[in-house]
């Protein structure tokens, strides 16, 4: 962990909070993805989530940042080898990895730190898709995004034909 102590810019809001020390610092953690382990799976788009929600949401719960780096952190391949090795993709070179950073009172950064590693390292546990409620809400919510959202147990979910429906409905006889 780096950490870079700054005045605090926002001495009077932190005063009123009853901050002891009004000191906002800087971290960052490193937090590797283990695409050596399991080459497959989808880490880049369980970490994001529907339009990057799931990502802002964790943003926002621990009011950290939160990159996604390394190789294969950009979703074109060609777009990414076309930016190695220029002036702020060095990480291109590193195995893909998530920054988190902090810029947060000092009483309460590492804690947040910690609170968005822990987060994150859940998420990067693969699941067999059965058993992976995280990604059935992120199927539902890009859903609803889209939508193309259906209840289920609703008529109109699966075929919308009359002839192929639970509510035992048969197709008129024809003669001939």
């Amino acid at each position: 962990m780096s950490g870079i102590l700054q005045p605090s810019s926002a001495q009077n809001w932190l005063s009123s909070q009853g901050s002891s020390s009004g000191l906002i610092v800087k971290r960052t953690i490193r937090v590797d993805i283990p695409v050596d382990k399991y080459p497959n799976y989808n880490f880049v788009g369980r970490l994001l989530g529907p339009r990057g929600n799931s990502l802002k949401r964790v943003e926002a719960s621990t009011e950290c940042r939160v990159l996604i780096r390394g190789r294969g952190s950009i979703k074109d391949p060609a777009r990414e080898d076309m930016m190695r090795g220029k002036p702020g993709y060095e990480h291109l070179n590193e195995p893909l990895h998530i920054l988190v950073e902090g810029e947060l009172p000092v009483e309460i950064v590492d804690a947040r730190l910690m609170q968005a590693r822990e987060i994150l390292e859940d998420l990067l546990r693969p699941v067999d898709e059965s058993q992976d409620y995280y990604k059935k809400q992120q199927l539902r919510e890009l859903a609803l995004l889209n939508g193309t959202f259906r209840e289920e147990g609703s008529p109109m979910s699966g075929s919308v034909s009359p002839f192929n429906n639970s509510l035992g409905m048969k197709r008129a006889k024809t003669r001939g």
